[in-house]
């Protein structure tokens, strides 16, 4: 059962307060819940009436590949050959399908399509407070800094003053006009140590706007957790026929069209339009049709990876063909977890990189844009595989406090990669550029809020658009613009 609570003081610019939970199981009654749930989507929706240059409005949806744990640009896609022996990867640069741009060896079928993306190689911003994943991450999602971070550098748990993750914010903004999940986040949550959650709801914009949570059964080694989807939410319950549903729909309007005063008492919230939508959700099977990985052949299932990343990144592109506006895969390891497929690479990198973290990422990234580009579906599908930081350019060093080995390098947030492709994004071209030692950005610094604004921007929101928080006080979307030259 799928719960969407709402706060009971909330009140949504139609003016409605949500008082009861939103409950998504499988009868009439949620088909009116999530009618409730449609309605209020479209009423929040703003027109946005500024905006254009290159890219703006080009892509239909969006698929966000988050790297949590801070993978090493220096050891994928940034390599640094020259540096000194205590800096220097154990992997090698490669030559790509695009001249003049290389990647590690641990990206070999990556380097293959790099002719589809471009690599920003100038990500940089300095935190608030300690280099915690949590805090980092809430700044890479939302677009804003941290509230509060304790001593030792873990954050509150998420909490309703949240800013909102940057698919909510799309959800309510650009929502859509047919019967389908338009926030989908999988196959884990977001977490730091016992910090689970934060940066990953709607925060202030209300439950309402939250994702939907695919999270199957199974721990962060279970690399086959994608086999055990159930989506009992969005099925009708045995006992209750699709001909059965129809038939209440149908009760329901003709007690609507036979007491007019109720009838013209709601007519302005669309109750008729909004029912038929969610019923239709249900109805129609198409969401719970994504969701069947067994429908894809075995050969496309092993070309993505048989793993949780790859099957995620392949589920993603069934939810986006099938008109979700927004799919967050988060890498299937908690950010500071000791699993050997982790990018927290304070010890063994090398070895960990090599035979886990580097291959599943490599299948299942380039996968993905070869996928979407053979379906038509990469120029207007934008894809964007980031993490909260990179990784200290000196191995062995201490930035964060909790130190690495020899074989490891710490966060370092001042300097770092994002992949970015489709929907205008140029192609086989790499944006910015890192010093000789990848510590610092020598030109076109690209922030967190620079970053999500392009997110807006090629969807067609503009960046500077104000949303209220939960005081109903004015705040920006986000703080940031599109860098210049990124989009063709």
């Amino acid at each position: 059962m799928l719960v969407i609570p709402a706060r009971p003081d909330r009140s949504t610019c139609d003016g409605l307060t949500r008082r009861e939970l939103l409950r998504v199981g499988g009868s009439a009654t949620l088909g009116l819940s999530l009618a409730n749930l449609l309605r209020l989507r479209s009423a929040a929706a703003a027109e946005t009436i500024s905006g254009g240059g290159p890219g703006w409005r080009r892509a239909k949806s969006v698929i966000l590949l988050y790297l949590q744990g801070g993978p090493s640009h220096l050891d994928l896609w940034d390599p640094k050959p020259d540096m000194h022996a205590s800096m220097k990867s154990v992997f090698s640069p490669i030559a790509t399908q695009t001249p003049g741009i290389r990647l590690t060896d641990a990206l070999p079928k990556l380097a293959q399509v790099t002719d589809k993306l471009t690599l920003i190689r100038s990500m940089s911003y300095t935190p608030v407070g300690l280099l915690n994943h949590t805090a980092a991450m809430y700044q890479m999602l939302t677009g804003y800094t941290a509230d509060k971070v304790s001593p030792t550098g873990q954050l509150e748990p998420p909490s309703p003053k949240d800013f909102p993750n940057v698919g909510s914010n799309v959800s309510r903004l650009r929502p859509l006009d047919e019967p389908m999940l338009p926030f989908v986040m999988l196959p884990r949550p977001l977490q730091e140590s016992n910090v689970i959650g934060k940066a990953g709801t709607a925060g202030f914009l209300g439950r309402a706007y939250d994702p939907y949570y695919l999270y199957p059964p199974g721990n962060d080694g279970d690399q086959e957790k994608l086999d055990h989807i159930s989506v009992d939410d969005l099925a009708t319950r045995p006992e209750v026929s699709p001909d059965r549903l129809g038939r209440r729909a149908r009760l329901r309007e003709l007690i609507a069209h036979g007491m007019p005063a109720i009838e013209k008492a709601t007519s302005h919230y669309e109750l008729d339009s909004y029912y038929r939508q969610a019923l239709g959700l249900v109805l129609s099977g198409k969401a719970r049709e994504a969701f069947n990985l067994a429908a894809e052949s075995s050969a496309m299932r092993d070309q993505y990876g048989r793993n949780a990343f790859g099957q995620s990144c392949l589920l993603a592109r069934r939810l986006i063909e099938a008109g979700t506006r927004f799919v967050e895969v988060n890498w299937p390891s908690v950010a500071n977890s000791g699993d050997p497929h982790r990018w927290d690479h304070h010890t063994e990198l090398s070895k960990q990189i090599r035979e886990h973290a580097g291959p599943m990422l490599d299948a299942g990234l380039s996968s993905l844009l070869a996928d979407l580009d053979e379906r038509g579906l990469l120029s207007e599908t934008l894809v964007v595989a980031v993490g909260e930081f990179g990784r200290s350019p000196k191995r062995g060093v201490n930035t964060s406090g909790n130190g690495s080995s020899d074989d490891g390098r710490d966060h370092w947030p001042y300097c770092f990669t994002a992949c970015l492709a489709g929907a205008g994004v140029r192609r086989g071209f790499v944006y910015g550029q890192s010093d000789a030692t990848g510590s610092a950005p020598i030109d076109n610094p690209v922030t967190p809020g620079d970053l999500l604004a392009t997110i807006y921007h090629s969807l067609g929101i503009d960046p500077a658009t104000v949303v209220y928080n939960h005081l109903n006080q004015p705040r920006e979307l986000v703080k940031g613009t599109t860098p210049k030259g990124l989009m063709a």
